[in-house]
Parts: structure tokens; C-alpha cells; sequence
């Protein structure tokens, strides 16, 4: 995979995924309150194949069977997020991935307020940016990274920017819906 040239003060792209335990909770309010820009959007049900190629890297852990089964059991809604510091700051903002843990070191984290076990926490992020990459193209793969870097990410960064909550995403003011 290429590497995609971009400005040092350009914005960084994460997965941000809300689970099937939490879709119908208000979490788009911690998105927009924590200033992150929301490229891409889509709900969907994910099928039992599609979770098993998202989550092969745990295939054989105790837990990937029953994982698989969460994510396939009802709708989630996967957003393409844009922040400074996207992956650390969603990262932050979900809090640690076991719920227990959550609870006492990250209380007002949304795994901290919503979770409900290891595999009922809620949301998933992107931990690196390869990862992120990777798992975009996963859930977009009608998604241009590169296409975004050029096109859109320059007026996104220098705003003025305005979100619609109809489509679900931030746009640059003064473009097309």
C-alpha cells in the first residue's frame, strides 16, 4: 500500500464503530461534542462472514465466536471520523476495552457509561493508522483515502464546516449536499 501525502497539520482519519448493544444510544452527541468531523457514515447488519474476515486476526481466542455472533446480531453504524488526533482522541473518548476496567479508571467514557461486557463494550476504533486504513476500505470500500486527502480534507481543515444531520456528516460550507 502507498503512503498518502499529507500536510503535517492535516486532519487524521479513524473507524469509529458503534456495536449492536449501543446503536440506539444518543453517542453521536459524544462524536460532535468531542469536535470530530464525520466524513462517512452508514448503518448496516453486518453478515456472520463479513465479522469473521473483519475479526480473523482473533480467530481461535476464546472469545472470537462469541464476538462474531454480537456483531452479527443486529445493526451497527460505522462512521469515518476526522479529527487532529482521530485515533487516539476516539480511543480516549471509548475508554478501555474491558467494561470492569472502564468503569473505574474511565467512568465518563462511553465504555465506562454503556458498556455491558468485554464483548458488549459498545464501540470499536482503529488503534494505528494502518489499521485505520485498513478497516475503512473494510466498512467504505467505495472510499478514496487518498482521493479524500486531496480533495476534501483541505476544506474540511479550514473550515468553515457544517454538519447535516440528514446525510449524517460534515461537509465544507458552501458545497453540495
Amino acid at each position: 500500500m502507498t503512503s498518502i501525502l499529507r500536510s503535517p497539520q492535516a486532519l487524521q482519519l479513524t473507524l469509529a464503530l458503534i456495536k449492536p448493544d449501543a446503536v440506539a444510544h444518543p453517542l453521536i452527541l459524544e462524536i460532535l461534542s468531542n469536535k470530530f468531523l464525520i466524513v462517512r457514515m452508514r448503518e448496516l447488519v453486518w453478515r456472520k462472514e463479513d465479522c469473521q474476515r473483519f475479526y480473523q486476526e482473533h480467530e481461535g481466542r476464546f472469545f472470537y465466536q462469541r464476538l462474531v455472533e454480537f456483531m452479527a446480531s443486529g445493526p451497527i453504524r460505522a462512521y469515518i471520523l476526522a479529527h487532529k488526533d482521530a485515533i487516539q482522541l476516539w480511543r480516549t473518548l471509548m475508554g478501555p476495552t474491558r467494561v470492569f476496567r472502564a468503569r473505574h479508571v474511565a467512568p465518563d467514557s462511553i465504555r465506562g457509561s454503556f458498556g455491558l461486557t468485554d464483548t458488549r463494550n459498545t464501540t470499536h476504533g482503529s488503534d494505528s493508522v494502518a489499521s485505520a486504513s485498513r478497516e475503512i476500505a473494510a466498512f467504505f470500500p467505495d472510499f478514496s483515502e487518498q482521493r479524500w486527502y486531496e480533495e476534501e480534507e483541505p476544506q474540511l481543515r479550514c473550515g468553515p464546516v457544517r454538519y447535516s444531520p440528514e446525510g449524517g456528516v460534515h461537509r465544507a460550507a458552501g458545497t453540495g449536499a
